[in-house]
């Protein structure tokens, strides 16, 4: 026999990992304003093997149009320009000898646009993976019922999951609009 409560539970733990799989990817996506998380995939080759930048060298914002990279050691200012300008970051460094500047330039309404649609297809993956999970636990609460388990209590449980499901669906169209809304913002 199924034990409802741990099904219930794996349910909440996956749609939980969607939730934060699109907050992961939402912070990838560029919204005009300098976020170093734009740079987290980024792979510096230091001395023979690529590593993430900021093992490499210090990353901060010191305003809200500019990310500021300080390389620990002089000779990575090349790798670390190189590996900027073949990411898909989208902006050229500038390097004056010190420090290596991305300045983000505003978004042009287009672009905003694309970034939008952008979000919203990270957001729906999110929502299928939540609709997935949904119909994956309701399908194993009534194979339960041949193996024992009470139609009650499948019943109650079907409950516990439409209620789950509506409030990770919920969060990840929160998560959307707030996305939606930094990136319109001008």
């Amino acid at each position: 026999m199924i034990d409802v409560k741990e099904t219930l539970g794996q349910a909440q733990e996956k749609m939980e990992e969607a939730v934060m799989y699109l907050e992961e990817a939402l912070a990838h996506i560029r919204a005009g304003k300098a976020n170093v998380k734009i740079l987290d995939g980024i792979r510096v080759d230091s001395y023979g093997s690529l590593v993430p930048l900021n093992q490499v060298a210090a990353v901060n914002t010191p305003d809200a149009r500019t990310i500021a990279i300080k390389p620990w050691d002089k000779s990575m200012f090349r790798p670390i320009e190189k590996a900027i300008i073949d990411s898909n970051v989208g902006i050229t460094p500038e390097n004056n000898g010190e420090i290596i500047r991305l300045g983000i330039p505003p978004l042009t309404e287009e672009r905003r646009k694309e970034l939008a649609k952008q979000c919203g297809k990270e957001a729906e993956q999110a929502k299928v993976s939540v609709r997935n999970t949904r119909r994956e636990i309701i399908e194993k609460l009534k194979k339960g019922i041949k193996d024992g388990l009470s139609e009650d209590l499948e019943k109650d449980a079907e409950g516990d999951m439409q209620k789950m499901h509506d409030k990770y669906i919920k969060k990840v169209e929160e998560l959307l609009a707030a996305k939606e809304k930094e990136i319109m913002t001008v």
